[in-house]
C-alpha cells in the first residue's frame, strides 16, 4: 500500500495557480471516510446500532490492504465509514485541524427520519443540532469519540438559489427535529431503519486558514468554489452545493496535525482512470508529490489530512 508523502509536500500549494487542465471531473464524488478510533466496540455500536449501518466486507482493491484492525460500515453495498482501531493514539487536541463532520446523504426524507428516530431512541446525547440550509435539511451528531456526523437530505437542484456571482445560496435556518419526524417518519421505516440508501455526500474539515485551503482544494485539485460563508469555503465538482468544506471556526491558525485519533483518510472517487491521471498531473504541478500505484493517488493536504483518490471505472 502506498505511503503518504511528508507534510512539507503540502506546503507548496500556498499561492498556487490553477493548472491548465480543466476542473476536476464533473462526476467526482466522495467515498467512505476512515476514522482512527480508540474504543472500537463503542464506536462500532454507535455506527452500527444507532445509525443503522451494516458491517460490510470492503474489497481490498478499493480500500487498500485488508486490515484485521478495521471495520467497514455502510448501507446496502455502499461503504460510508471505516473504523480503524488505533488504541495507542492520543485524542486530538482542541483546536487542531482535522474532521469537522462526515455528512451522510439520504435518498429520501423517510430514510433520514428513520435514522434520526434511531438516534433519539438509542443515543439522544449524541444529537447537537439541526438546520435548514436552503439546499438541504441537516441534523448534526457527535459520535462517542467526538467525531462530527451530519445526516441530511438534499432539495432538488432546481430549488437551489444562486447569487449574482453564481455561487450557491446557503443559510442556517431553524429546523424543528420533532416536526420533521412527525411529517416524515413512517411505520415501515421504523421497522427497518437501515433499509434506505445513503452515500457520503460531503466531508467538512477543520483547517488553519481558508486561503491555503483554497489554494490546495481549488487551485491544485480542481474543485470549484460554490460558496464562501462566515470563515468557511465550500467546493464541489459538477455544480453540487459542496463535496468538501473547510472552516476555521474552531481551528484558526492550526498547523499540521499530530498523529491522533479522529480523521484517518478522506476518500474521493473520480469517474475514470484518465481523470485520475489528470488529477495526478495537477497535484504535481502544485508541488505535491502523491504516492501513485496506478490505481490510487495518496497525498496530504497542508494540515496532514490524508486524501486518497481512486477511479470508479
Amino acid at each position: 500500500m502506498p505511503t503518504a508523502p511528508t507534510p512539507g509536500q503540502g506546503a507548496a500549494v500556498r499561492g498556487a495557480v490553477r493548472h491548465p487542465h480543466d476542473a476536476i471531473a464533473a462526476g467526482t464524488g466522495m467515498d467512505a471516510v476512515t476514522l482512527l478510533v480508540g474504543d472500537l466496540d463503542r464506536q462500532l455500536a454507535f455506527y452500527r446500532d444507532t445509525l443503522a449501518l451494516s458491517v460490510l466486507d470492503a474489497p481490498g482493491d478499493r480500500f487498500g490492504e485488508h486490515r484485521p484492525d478495521a471495520v467497514t460500515l455502510g448501507r446496502g453495498s455502499t461503504p460510508l465509514v471505516v473504523l480503524r482501531h488505533t488504541p495507542d493514539l492520543p485524542p486530538a487536541q482542541r483546536g487542531a485541524a482535522g474532521l469537522f463532520h462526515t455528512a451522510i446523504l439520504f435518498d429520501d426524507r423517510a430514510g433520514l427520519a428513520a435514522t434520526l428516530a434511531s438516534v433519539a431512541q438509542r443515543a439522544p446525547e449524541s444529537y447537537v443540532g439541526s438546520a435548514d440550509h436552503l439546499v438541504s435539511l441537516a441534523f448534526y451528531l457527535t459520535d462517542p469519540e467526538g467525531n462530527g456526523v451530519e445526516l441530511y437530505w438534499d432539495r432538488t437542484r432546481d430549488q437551489w438559489q444562486h447569487d449574482a456571482d453564481g455561487q450557491v445560496v446557503m443559510d442556517s435556518l431553524r429546523l424543528d427535529p420533532n416536526g420533521f419526524l412527525r411529517e416524515h417518519l413512517t411505520d415501515q421505516a421504523v421497522e427497518a431503519p437501515g433499509a434506505g440508501d445513503a452515500v457520503v455526500g460531503h466531508v467538512h474539515l477543520q483547517v488553519g486558514d481558508v486561503p491555503t485551503a483554497r489554494a490546495f482544494y481549488v487551485d491544485a485539485l480542481g474543485f470549484d468554489v460554490q460558496a464562501q460563508w462566515h470563515g468557511a469555503l465550500f467546493v464541489s465538482a459538477g455544480g453540487y452545493h459542496h463535496h468538501l468544506a473547510m472552516n476555521t471556526w474552531n481551528s484558526a491558525g492550526a498547523g499540521p496535525r499530530a498523529s491522533a485519533l479522529g480523521l484517518g483518510e478522506v476518500r474521493i472517487t473520480v469517474p475514470t482512470a484518465d481523470d485520475l491521471g489528470a488529477l495526478a498531473d495537477r497535484v504535481r504541478h502544485a508541488g505535491v508529490l502523491p504516492a501513485d500505484d496506478g490505481a490510487t493517488l495518496l497525498f496530504e493536504d497542508p494540515w496532514r489530512n490524508v486524501v486518497r483518490v481512486s477511479a470508479a471505472a
